[in-house]
């Protein structure tokens, strides 16, 4: 019997798993509707299909040739999005309840008087102040005054609270404090979700700090429900590999860790995207990418140079701080499903508001009157007009028409320009999205090739490609499932951190050797406990670093081998060109601080390979398989398109646009003006004609 590794992820729209045999190297994808109501019912009927198709044999427990089942997921995202999580208290220390309110007293869009803040995810009543006090050296100013500490904990288990985060000053220096608080919390709420921060985000800045760990709170009881929904689902369909699930820095862990850490899997899904991106393009030869990952509801783009994507240590997450290791993704709302609208001042505009998987877009036929970016496709017809998932999905165009044709109405404005324009409008929130994490960053987007994926990703990509002024995009062999393979092509990972606010000079050595040292033997910890082969066991260290008196810092990766003042002299030069390609300058003189260290500890696993063909000659005409009307705005008319399978199409093969390549998972546009040849690897390279 066959040996397969599943790759699953789960997004607002669409389940999508891609399934890799150990024994020959075969990949095989499959697509099914997510369940928004329990997610864990579209895996396991994702996973339950799949397996039946690839492996029939295995009859009424189709999941027992998988060896490994790797997870992407948007519960935690979705949850924190809608406001789903639970009731949640706090305890932090006298006088400081108030902060998760304060924040940082800066107005979240600078020129916006009617910006609101993000709801406060924990009331001022549920937030208890405890006597306690570490000061800044770690010396303890006033010791846990445990009465009122557990008189916090009886009032918020009679409050009916069920999750508690925990976040005391200076707690990350000296963690005694809360470890105590948290020995109370459960001897008096036992089935309570407990987080600590000196457990979830051990650095400085208390507001990040505090922001995090109550996230992992309000967020913990759905993901450990999420959890053990799924796991028997999965064992019941014969399962016995351990579980994973992608983290937001693009590694894996298991789900009981994840159950623990839902903080850190708010990014699952769009991590795993990345990863694959990352081990495609090394091998197609092209190291420095933007990827473009169109999904249903959202698109997320990240910015890879020489072949990886920048790490960063906190983010926002839909307007909430988290200081917590994930790849430096930007999301936007402009999805499939993106609906579009005439606002108050009669402008076309398209999403955020998505018609997600139910309703869906108006040619689903499932109740929605309202037309999203599927919709105008499909009246443009460079989506196929009757059917999606290679048959598998009818749809209905008369209906798209007619909801396009409303907006058309209230626009003034033809049904094929409204159509025409909703894409516009949508392909404009991209170049957005993209040029702030290549313009604002330093970097010109025309020197990198832009990758599309997910489901919308390779329509929209030759369009995005030109407003950018990007002459070359890479569309993967799977693109649709792209995010479900990058699980098959990830290795499990932790990352461990300790703020040491150290001056960047000849007697910081120590304790720079002294903080790496502690956090190493942390990650050996993790190496035993996941059992990692010492072979397997790879270590990558950094510092954030900054002026002294700047409010931000850099990360600076440290070169091998033991810590000298060889290994400052390094940080010291890898900081200036840092700083001097992120803000154009560096300031000579100035002292320079380490403020925080950490260790990245990845575990290397088995991964499935991509299969190199051998070249079967530029003649593309054995994939055509006819051809339809496709409206392009460069004539602004229909013009009789060549259609192309992408199941048939080979490596060598050539083609001009206009074209449009069809597959089971997306449709790929190569509008006029474009060429398109498929790589050794069954990428599809389109390139801005001569």
């Amino acid at each position: 019997m066959a040996r397969w590794r599943v790759g699953v992820d789960s997004g607002g729209t669409f389940t999508d798993v891609c399934l890799f045999d150990e024994e020959n190297g075969r990949v095989e994808v499959w697509k099914v509707s997510s369940t928004p109501d329990d997610p864990s019912r579209g895996i396991a009927q994702g996973v339950e299909e799949g397996m039946r198709r690839v492996a029939p044999e295995a009859g009424d427990k189709p999941a027992a040739p998988v060896t490994y089942f790797g997870h992407g997921t948007t519960v935690a995202t979705n949850a924190l999005i809608q406001h789903r999580g639970v009731k949640t208290g706090l305890v932090t220390t006298d006088g400081f309840r108030d902060l998760l309110e304060i924040g940082r007293q800066k107005r979240p869009d600078l020129y916006d008087m009617q910006a609101d803040k993000p709801p406060v995810l924990v009331s001022r009543d549920l937030r208890q102040e405890v006597p306690e006090r570490v000061r800044h050296d770690g010396s303890i100013d006033l010791p846990l005054d445990e009465t009122r500490m557990r008189a916090a904990a009886v009032a918020l288990r009679e409050a009916g609270v069920k999750a508690v985060a925990v976040s005391f000053l200076y707690g990350f220096i000296r963690p005694e404090h809360e470890a105590r608080a948290v020995e109370i919390l459960r001897e008096e709420m036992p089935d309570a979700f407990i987080s600590a921060g000196h457990e979830i985000a051990p650095e400085f800045r208390e507001f990040e700090r505090l922001s995090t760990v109550v996230l992992n709170a309000y967020l913990g009881p759905v993901m450990r429900s999420y959890i053990e929904k799924l796991t028997p689902r999965l064992e019941g369909l014969g399962m016995t590999a351990a579980p994973h699930l992608t983290q937001s820095n693009g590694g894996v862990i298991s789900f009981a860790a994840a159950a623990g850490l839902p903080v850190r899997t708010v990014l699952s899904g769009p991590s795993t995207g990345v990863v694959g991106a990352q081990a495609i393009g090394k091998l197609a030869g092209y190291e420095d990418l933007i990827t473009f990952d169109m999904g249903g509801t959202s698109t997320d783009v990240a910015l890879l140079q020489g072949g990886q994507c920048r790490l960063t240590s906190e983010a926002v997450v839909h307007g909430y701080p988290i200081k917590a290791p994930m790849l430096d993704i930007h999301t936007v709302g402009a999805g499939g499903g993106s609906i579009a609208y005439v606002d108050a001042g009669g402008l076309l505009k398209a999403g955020p508001r998505s018609c997600g998987a139910f309703p869906g877009p108006v040619c689903y036929d499932q109740g929605n009157a309202e037309p999203a970016t599927t919709d105008a496709n499909v009246v443009l017809q460079t989506l196929n007009p009757t059917h999606l998932l290679g048959g598998r999905m009818a749809i209905r165009q008369d209906l798209s028409k007619a909801a396009i044709q409303r907006l058309a109405d209230q626009l003034g404005l033809g049904l094929m320009e409204t159509a025409q324009g909703i894409l516009s409008v949508v392909t404009a929130n991209m170049a957005r999205a993209i040029r702030v994490i290549s313009v604002q960053r330093g970097h010109d987007p025309r020197d990198f090739t832009l990758m599309a994926f997910g489901g919308g990703g390779p329509l929209h990509a030759a369009r995005l490609a030109k407003e950018l002024d990007m002459k070359r995009v890479l569309v993967p062999r799977n693109p649709g499932i792209l995010c479900a393979m990058g699980l098959l092509l990830t290795d499990l990972r932790a990352d461990f951190a300790a703020t040491r606010l150290l001056p960047l000079e000849s007697g910081s050595v120590g304790d720079v050797a002294e903080g790496f040292a502690t956090l190493t033997a942390r990650a050996e910890e993790w190496f035993e406990h996941e059992g990692i082969a010492p072979a397997n066991r790879v270590l990558t260290r950094t510092a954030d670093m900054r002026y002294k008196g700047q409010n931000y810092e850099l990360a600076v990766t440290l070169p091998e081998g033991p810590v000298t003042q060889g290994t400052l002299d390094a940080l010291a030069a890898g900081f200036a060109d840092l700083h001097r390609q992120r803000y154009g300058f560096i300031a000579e003189g100035e002292p320079v601080q380490i403020v925080t260290l950490r260790l990245e500890a990845t575990g290397l696993v088995q991964k499935a390979t991509l299969t190199r063909h051998p070249d079967a000659g530029p003649d593309a005409s054995g994939a055509r398989t006819g051809e339809r009307p496709v409206w392009f705005p460069e004539a602004q008319d229909f013009v009789a398109t060549p259609i192309y399978s992408r199941d048939e199409l080979k490596p060598g093969n050539r083609f001009a646009g206009p074209a449009i390549v069809e597959q089971m998972d997306t449709t790929t546009v190569v509008p006029p003006g474009m060429t398109a040849r498929v790589d050794p690897y069954l990428n599809l390279i389109l390139e801005a004609a001569a």
